[in-house]
């Protein structure tokens, strides 16, 4: 079944049911993947998990994430990925086809993992109209740089480098862009330690949070960010690819660059949001049992649910995460693998 009669069907079947909430009896072609709530604060909560990024594998670590809010607090939640049209299997470097993102429509939670996405005017129609709505968002790594639409083209003013809307969808609803020389450590050499930022220590966001570190390095994010944003956690860089690695001397950390922050959006609805952004959030970072516990806290924040005092972040099942690079995803993986 071609996607977009699939998705025809499921918005079909929201209008026969008048619910636009997850149905899973329209996973038969398995485009998506829906894990439903067990018991927890998060039941009854919608949250839209998307992986569609071409170099961190988060088409691993996103479905990992909704496994976790689903298993361990209660949340539902559905998982789009980026799809090959010509025969259903994930292809991270899909850049125009997310299948099932009228899904949207009752998310109560929008978290993002995306990466140079060039979508067709009536999928980007869904993720406008939930930004617009006020609704939260929780973001990850190259979501900075979530979109790469052409000139000219309805929503190109969401590019990453649009000066039509500055820095475009990235630093207008995020915090910030992709920006020139954007990495600060040195990629695929030097690690990051996050470190709680200076007058966040008692925040709830970071409630259990004591030990993060990840592979990835750090982004060129210089403070102070734009607007209301507040930094959450600054990126230490490592000399070396190991959490005992000591921090690297001289001005790459000093100052440290922020690796999460917090702010507000007011949409065209000119309701007002909180959204998270992180530039970590790899497969391979979501190892750290602290950073699945922010991530976690940041979903509960962004939902103004209440924070655990400490949030369970226990791995569901195996996971064993592919290391990141372009053209290194697993050929032939299908979503309902994910199930």
């Amino acid at each position: 079944m071609k996607p977009t009669l699939l998705i025809f069907l499921y918005v079909w079947a929201a209008v026969l049911t008048g619910c636009m909430g997850p149905d899973k009896s329209l996973e038969s072609d398995a485009l998506w993947v829906v894990y439903d709530g067990k018991g927890g604060p998060g039941r009854g909560k919608h949250i839209v998990l998307v992986a569609a990024d071409d170099e961190y594998r988060s088409e691993e670590g996103v479905p990992q994430l909704a496994k976790i809010l689903a298993e361990r607090h209660g949340f539902t939640c559905t998982v789009l990925f980026a799809i090959n049209p010509a025969d259903g299997t994930i292809k991270p470097d899909q850049k125009d086809n997310i299948p099932g993102l009228v899904a949207l429509r009752t998310a109560d939670l929008f978290v993002m993992f995306m990466r140079f996405r060039d979508l067709p005017d009536e999928d980007m129609a869904h993720i406008v109209r939930y930004i617009d709505s006020g609704r939260p968002v929780v973001a990850m790594r190259t979501s900075t740089h979530a979109f790469n639409i052409e000139s000219g083209k309805t929503y190109s003013k969401y590019s990453w480098k649009s000066t039509e809307w500055d820095g475009g969808f990235g630093r207008q609803v995020l915090g910030e862009t992709w920006p020139p020389k954007g990495h600060h450590g040195a990629h695929g050499k030097q690690s990051t330690r996050g470190v709680v930022a200076a007058g966040m220590e008692s925040h709830p966001l970071v409630r259990g949070v004591e030990d993060v570190w990840g592979p990835t390095d750090v982004y060129r994010v210089r403070l102070p960010l734009p607007g209301d944003s507040q930094p959450v956690l600054l990126g230490q860089v490592l000399t070396g690819m190991n959490p005992t690695d000591p921090p690297l001397e001289g001005e790459k950390n000093d100052p440290m660059m922020p690796v999460a922050w917090i702010k507000t959006y007011s949409g065209a609805q000119r309701n007002t949001t909180r959204v998270f952004t992180t530039t970590m959030g790899a497969s391979q970072d979501l190892q750290s049992e602290d950073l699945r516990r922010l991530l976690v806290n940041a979903c509960y924040w962004g939902l103004e649910l209440e924070i655990p005092s400490e949030a369970n972040v226990d791995i569901v099942g195996e996971y064993n995460p592919t290391p990141y690079g372009f053209a290194a995803f697993t050929v032939g993986v299908r979503p309902a693998d994910h199930r």
